[in-house]
């Protein structure tokens, strides 16, 4: 309650914390951003299948959900260890590198991370405190990896847009 009470009581708390939360949810909405899609082809291959009744193929790849795998580098297969996911900082202490074989990793992923923590202090700034914000959060959190994905695949996942 100590904490509730401070981000209640004063504005620039409230916009430091949710800065440090819009950095971690950008982080998580890399993921979505990138996993959402392949799990969705995935389900889509095996509705396919049972509908044209094939036998269902094993499947090649290990099994995918929002939290597992690890993630790893795309070009090495490096598994990304907990200092190495830290939102931003340790883009700029890897200077944008793989440290397993320091292929570069695209700037796309701080640049999220940033948007998602900008846009959630402005959210915090014009809401304050309650539930307007957090309303306000989910709604903007859910249109960014919405934004991204149909940016991506010209996919618009009923998980996400239905909720809404």
């Amino acid at each position: 309650m100590a904490l509730l009470d401070l981000l209640a009581s004063s504005t620039a708390w409230l916009l430091t914390f949710t800065a440090l939360l819009g950095l971690m949810v950008g982080s998580f909405l890399n993921v979505v951003i990138h996993r959402l899609p392949l799990i969705m082809e995935r389900d889509w291959r095996s509705q396919c299948a049972d509908f044209l009744a094939q036998p269902e193929q094993a499947p090649t790849d290990e099994p995918i959900s929002l939290s597992r795998p690890r993630s790893r580098c795309p070009h090495c297969d490096h598994a990304i260890g907990a200092l190495e996911n830290i939102p931003v900082i340790s883009y700029l202490w890897l200077r944008g590198k793989c440290s397993g074989c320091g292929a570069r990793i695209s700037p796309r992923y701080p640049a999220i991370e940033i948007v998602t923590a900008l846009l959630s202090v402005t959210i915090a700034w014009h809401f304050g405190f309650g539930w307007p914000l957090a309303g306000g959060l989910l709604l903007t959190w859910a249109l960014i990896a919405l934004t991204m994905i149909d940016v991506d695949h010209q996919l618009l996942p009923d998980n996400i847009t239905l909720p809404l």
